[in-house]
């Protein structure tokens, strides 16, 4: 069950990379993430089954995420429609792109070799899933930690931290927000062209739920690992994806039918996200609490010394 979670854990954590970037680094939540990673999973399978090698595919799928991100992006920006609506709107329109690219609602890989056949064959295939999942998050940390230590990667998270003093500092914000959208969805594209070759299948509905896959993910890497290191961050992406991979196999293991997966993904993310507002509240409180019971020892203090002046002064 261990070696399950961790080899699918890796091939989401671009999704919870992509879903972060956005996020966190722009605050701007994005629902592209629904079409885009079908999207991904869509064009990858498409071209494979008409005899393009699995790396090929994968990289078209990744671009063609970006190129869902250029929309959004487009639609934010320049348009000034709002991010949340110009995300449903993309996502809308994707979803009859996706049908027209496969032609139906599913499609399945029967003879193709897929990612994890360039592994070696004398390992099993969850750790075939495993090495190929720790290939593509070391690539991708790898050109996103060289990224943030750029101009681009600084341009981008400023835009993210203040807009207006970015765009006083001579910052391209609208350039700095489409790159963001194209690289987080790119990402979310890559995730889905992975999950599709690991399947065995591309489906127009896989798309439904990932945005909370994603947000969960984000959610509780950040509860294992705090930094401001962009190193950290990432790391936290990739760990907190394995994590939540593995709560739902836990859930499963315990006899929940798989049609109840997107509700339990939905409640795993009320709980994580309610956590951390009920412990915030209970250490108030209790801080409150140590305050008043301080103020008290004070005053009872000052009664005791008053009153003992005062008895000195009846004896004078």
């Amino acid at each position: 069950m261990i070696i399950s979670s961790l080899g699918q854990g890796l091939l989401w954590a671009p999704l919870a990379i992509g879903v972060f970037i956005t996020f966190r680094i722009l605050d701007i939540p994005d629902l592209t993430t629904e079409g885009s990673f079908p999207f991904g999973a869509a064009i990858t399978v498409s071209l494979m089954i008409k005899g393009q090698s699995a790396i090929t595919a994968t990289i078209v799928g990744f671009l063609a995420g970006c190129v869902a991100g250029l929309i959004t992006g487009i639609l934010d920006t320049k348009l000034k429609i709002p991010s949340l609506l110009a995300g449903i709107l993309t996502m809308t329109g994707l979803y009859s792109i996706n049908m027209h690219i496969m032609g139906k609602s599913n499609v399945p890989l029967l003879t193709q070799k897929v990612l994890t056949g360039y592994m070696p064959a004398s390992l099993t295939v969850d750790m075939q899933t495993i090495m190929l999942g720790i290939i593509v998050v070391i690539i991708v940390m790898a050109v996103l930690y060289w990224l943030f230590k750029t101009r681009l990667g600084l341009s981008l998270m400023a835009t993210g931290d203040n807009k207006n003093m970015s765009a006083a500092n001579g910052i391209n914000t609208d350039g700095m927000i489409i790159f963001g959208y194209m690289i987080s969805n790119g990402l979310i594209a890559l995730s889905g062209a992975l999950i599709a070759q690991n399947n065995g299948y591309a489906d127009i509905g896989m798309g439904i739920g990932t945005i909370v896959i994603g947000l969960a993910s984000v959610l509780v890497g950040e509860i294992f690992l705090r930094g401001n290191n962009i190193l950290v961050r990432l790391s936290a992406m990739v760990l907190g994806a394995i994590v939540y991979r593995f709560l739902l196999t836990v859930a499963m293991s315990l006899g929940f039918p798989a049609d109840d997966l997107k509700i339990l993904s939905a409640i795993i993310l009320i709980i994580i996200i309610c956590v951390p507002i009920i412990q915030n509240r209970i250490r108030t409180k209790r801080q409150l609490k140590k305050y008043l019971a301080q103020m008290e020892a004070e005053e009872d203090g000052n009664i005791t010394s008053k009153t003992s002046a005062k008895s000195v002064l009846s004896r004078d």
